[in-house]
């Protein structure tokens, strides 16, 4: 996998400037030469053995035998406080202390073992066992050093005496092997110092080892050397030789981590290294057997010359990045299942499997075509298009609401404006590129995690970022934190928590706030794409480049963080946007109009979470996100300061976001000359829509909302404003598409979709393609407006799907329906290329709306007749809920849709007109059973049970009205009556409340 440093500042300002990178001078090499074992080193293992022996072995045995079992044969307490107080009883205090001390001791071997034999992290620490830890360490060590597993994670002898938390400082290679986001920002200030000091001295040593011979610009190379006898060469001694501490193993193993070997394999642990192999060493090593770049070596074999040639062009020195630099990578990631191109005779089944793996970086639609002029910023945006897209269907289904108990006069249609132009191609690509079951993972992962550690009484850690690499999550934390509760596991450090996607599947709902709402996409990197926490900065992240990319970068965070699934609670204030994205989410986004007001809030803001927090008695907003008050308190304050401050506010900027990310406040501010007083996190956003933050080694294909789409997604969520009047000529509840109900308007193709699905006028297709063209039907006779082939083929393969595919199901779909008598196919294709479907073909819920809307608004207007016969022909098309009996599975694409809320409406409103049509004639009966049918299909339209308590009171059966009552209690359960039924009630049967409760005693 490809690893990526961030280069020195020299070679950063030199690639800006069109400079070649930094090429590592050439120095004469030395003969390759190893450490071997020596007498001393045998005798030491003998007598650690024997050492060990005694305390591990001989000391039990010798306390069993002189003393016997500490603890007391019988559990007898109040006899033990009678008990009369001995020399006894002091030696048997005694001897139990001395057991406590072999048991700790024990404990420390059995870890300082496992860890040296397993090769893999850094030994845990035994709680109150510092001495003994440190002894058992440096037994073990000396034990296993002829041996070919220990040399890599053990110091030797000669480090006795050093106290375990030197052991454990950590160096200043740190935040260089920590692969990852930010590693450099895990140090504090301390740390930072620490690590210059070293950095400092071992310039020092440098300087007396050879003065300028070892330069940080140098590139050198050491070869695993074959084993000798028992000894295995080892990264620890390796280090220790060269580098002059053999804890700085990790600092070779990150220069080397996935490179390809001569051999063909690649270093994945530290522990496993093979002769022959090749290391980069960091810039500061020095040594006999270092062989640097070895264009002129004689002492060097022209084969090893080669390979050392060779493994050179797989570095990052390569490209300028210096050696020693801190570095960002991606997490490891599982290797992709091998994919197998399908038969051509399966081209139409859905057996068909995925063409490749749906990468995060990509659309989870994956076409290998065009984008058929759909914006390519939000077909690449999946988690983005997501939130968009759910939020936007909430917005619309709340409007059909607000629309149907009269709350927006005059505005009583079915249907959501058709958009038309932009808003039209920008819905399509939300359509195509969402990737809805990648938010609820995400979103159910994270919860489960704080759910869990909640009930380990575990804090939650922070977290810089997440990477979501092949459909599985990656955490990155601040600093470790422990092992995670499964089941998550530590990634490739300790800084990385872990989940599986296929775990991931395995969480539920949970009552739990959402523990990282902060985290928003910035883009993808090497297949994987980056989640920030905003909220975690330690300062402000600055975001430089031209003022129309930073917009863009701007909105893109903006409306991900509004729309969010992710989220419970925030507030995101917007200042600068040069369009106001409010619209998205008003009850989340803020906008200012100046920094001066965006100071003065911010102010009132940072002090009031200072004092809260205080009362609280947390350290910061994570530790109360998950108690108590976690669904009140502690929500996420993220800015977004699109225009530039000047130097006086940056500054003011600066000492607020000082204590922000203790507070739970974050600081997006963009700026033209990239230098931003207080940044924590520079970035910079070019106009080849990458984004980078050099010292932190991201180089993004960033994630963007261009100005066109951003007005285009305004539009979408204005026209769907449920507190938006109609506007526009003509009724605003016109449907789309109306047919012929006549005798003479029946189709040629007929589709039942509310109910089970039935087909008449068409052959049923063999086995293998019939539920796939059933399917596309569907959506087509659902969006008569018209679909995009990519929206169609993104609705039947969520997973992707190649042009050859989708084209070979739309030739078969083009002859399953075949043409009408003049010649016309009965699926074309509109000016703009989407796909349509022709008059005669017809379902019965375009006949239904057909129906409603010619009796309220056609005919039926004026004869009472028809528009009685007209509702009671609509209510009979009602066979129960829409595409009853699809396939598990399948259709998942009407979760984007809001039929579901639409045809529940249009049957409540169909048998409201029917009720009261019967009711004006005094038919209550007749009545009662038009909103009966209703009921079946809306069974939760208040308005309907409303209308049936009065046309069960126009009956005069005060015991009929009160067991309606009775039942409509039940139904509601602990939320109780509706107001306005309760408001109803009390006006229709007055002492309802002791009828009811009469009834249900009796």
């Amino acid at each position: 996998m490809p690893r990526r440093r961030s280069p020195s500042s020299s070679s950063a300002t030199g690639d800006r400037s069109g400079g070649s990178a930094v090429t590592p001078r050439n120095r004469t090499p030395q003969p390759v030469r190893i450490r071997r074992r020596t007498f001393g080193d045998f005798v030491k293992a003998f007598f650690a053995f024997v050492a060990l022996l005694v305390l591990v072995v001989g000391v039990p045995a010798a306390l069993a035998t002189v003393a016997g079992w500490p603890l007391p044969r019988t559990f007898e307490p109040m006899e033990w406080l009678r008990a009369d107080v001995s020399v006894q009883t002091f030696q048997s205090i005694l001897v139990f202390f001395v057991w406590l001390a072999w048991a700790q001791f024990t404990a420390c071997v059995l870890v300082e073992m496992k860890a040296a034999l397993s090769g893999v992290g850094v030994p845990g620490r035994v709680p109150g066992a510092g001495p003994s830890q440190l002894l058992a360490r440096q037994l073990v060590a000396a034990l296993l050093l002829v041996g070919a597993v220990a040399g890599s994670f053990t110091p030797g002898l000669s480090q006795l005496g050093q106290g375990i938390e030197g052991n454990q400082q950590a160096t200043a290679a740190t935040a260089q092997q920590t692969p990852g986001l930010f590693a450099q920002q895990q140090e504090q200030a301390a740390g930072a110092a620490a690590a210059l000091a070293e950095q400092a001295s071992h310039a020092a040593a440098q300087a007396e080892a050879g003065g300028g011979t070892a330069q940080r610009d140098d590139t050198k190379f050491y070869r695993i050397q074959p084993p000798e006898g028992r000894h295995h060469d080892s990264l620890w001694e390796v280090a220790e030789r060269h580098l002059g501490d053999g804890r700085r193993y990790k600092e070779i193993f990150a220069l080397n981590k996935d490179r390809t070997q001569p051999d063909g394999s690649k270093l994945s642990e530290a522990s496993l290294i093979r002769p022959g192999w090749i290391m980069e060493m960091p810039g500061d090593a020095r040594g006999g057997d270092l062989v640097e770049m070895p264009d002129d070596a004689p002492e060097v074999s022209p084969d090893v010359q080669q390979q050392i040639h060779d493994y050179a062009r797989t570095g990052e020195h390569a490209q300028g990045g210096g050696g020693g630099a801190a570095q960002v990578s991606v997490p490891e990631q599982r290797p992709a299942p091998e994919q197998h191109p399908a038969p051509a005779a399966d081209h139409a089944g859905h057996q068909q499997p995925a063409p490749a793996p749906a990468p995060q970086h990509a659309t989870p639609a994956q076409d290998t075509s065009s984008s058929f002029g759909l914006p390519e910023a939000l077909l690449t945006a999946p988690l983005l298009a997501a939130g968009l897209l759910g939020a936007l269907g909430h917005r619309r289904r709340q409007a059909l609401w607000q629309s149907a108990f009269g709350a927006v006069g005059g505005r009583r249609g079915m249907e959501p404006p058709t958009p038309e132009g932009d808003a039209q191609d920008v819905q399509d690509a939300l359509l195509v590129g969402a990737d809805p079951e990648g938010v609820r993972l995400l979103d159910r992962s994270l919860r489960g995690l704080a759910a869990s550690l909640a009930a380990e009484s575990r804090a939650l850690p922070v977290v810089y970022a997440a990477w979501l690499s092949a459909g599985d999550l990656h955490l990155q934390l601040a600093q470790p934190a422990g092992k995670p509760p499964a089941p998550w596991r530590l990634g490739q450090d300790q800084t990385f928590w872990t989940l599986a996607k296929d775990d991931a599947g395995g969480y539920e709902d949970v009552d739990t706030a959402a523990p990282y709402p902060g985290l928003v996409s910035l883009g993808t990197m090497d297949d994987s794409r980056l989640l920030l926490n905003l909220e975690s900065v330690p300062g402000i992240v600055s975001l430089s480049g031209s003022e129309a990319d930073r917009a863009a970068v701007f909105a893109s965070v903006a409306a991900e963080l509004a729309t969010n699934g992710w989220s419970d609670r925030m507030t995101v204030t917007l200042v600068g946007f040069g369009e106001d994205l409010t619209p998205l989410a008003p009850n989340r986004l803020r906008h200012l109009d100046d920094i001066e007001a965006l100071l003065e809030t911010m102010e009132a803001e940072t002090r009031q979470r200072r004092g809260a927090l205080g009362a609280a008695g947390h350290d910061s907003v994570l530790t109360g996100r998950t108690g108590p008050a976690r669904h009140t308190r502690w929500a996420p304050q993220l800015v977004l300061l699109a225009a530039e401050p000047s130097a006086e506010d940056a500054v003011k900027l600066a000492e607020l976001a000082a204590d922000a990310s203790r507070l739970g406040i974050g600081y997006l501010v963009g700026t033209g000359s990239g230098d931003l007083p207080g940044a924590a996190w520079e970035m910079e956003i070019t106009g080849e829509g990458k984004l980078l933050a050099p010292l932190l080694g991201l180089e993004l294909d960033a994630q963007l909302l261009p100005a066109a789409q951003q007005r285009a997604v305004v539009e979408l969520f204005v026209a769907a404003d449920p507190d938006r009047g109609p506007d526009g000529p003509g009724p605003v509840n016109t449907p789309p598409f109306l047919v012929d109900i006549s005798e003479q308007g029946r189709p040629a193709v007929y589709a039942r979709l509310v109910g089970p699905y039935e087909i008449i006028g068409l052959d049923t297709p063999d086995g293998e393609r019939s539920a796939l063209l059933h399917e596309a039907l569907a959506l087509l006779l659902l969006h008569r407006e018209g679909v995009h082939p990519r929206v169609l083929s993104s609705a039947l393969w969520p997973r992707g799907v190649t042009d050859d595919v989708r084209e070979a199901l739309l030739d078969r779909l083009r002859a399953w329906l075949g043409t009408d008598p003049d010649g016309t196919p009965r699926l074309g294709t509109d000016r703009t290329g989407r796909l349509t479907l022709a008059q005669s073909v017809v379902s019965d819920l375009d006949v239904l709306r057909s129906l409603y809307h010619e009796a309220t608004q056609g005919r039926g207007v004026d004869s009472r007749a028809v528009r009685g016969r007209l509702l009671t022909d609509a209510l009979v098309l009602v066979r129960g809920p829409l595409l009853a009996d699809r396939p598990e599975g399948r259709y998942r694409w009407l979760t984007h849709e809001i039929v579901d809320a639409q045809l529940p409406l249009l049957v409540a409103d169909t048998g409201l007109a029917l009720s009261a049509f019967h009711l004006e004639k005094g038919r209550a009966e007749k009545a009662i059973e038009a909103l009966d049918a209703a009921l079946r299909t809306a069974p939760a339209d208040e308005r309907l049970w409303n209308e049936l308590l009065r046309a069960t009171h126009a009956l005069d059966d005060p015991s009929r009205l009160t067991a309606l009552a009775a039942d409509l209690i039940g139904r509601g359960g602990a939320r109780g009556l509706p107001p306005r039924t309760e408001a109803l009630l009390d006006e229709l049967l007055p002492a309802w409340r002791d009828a009811v409760g009469s009834a249900a005693a009796g």
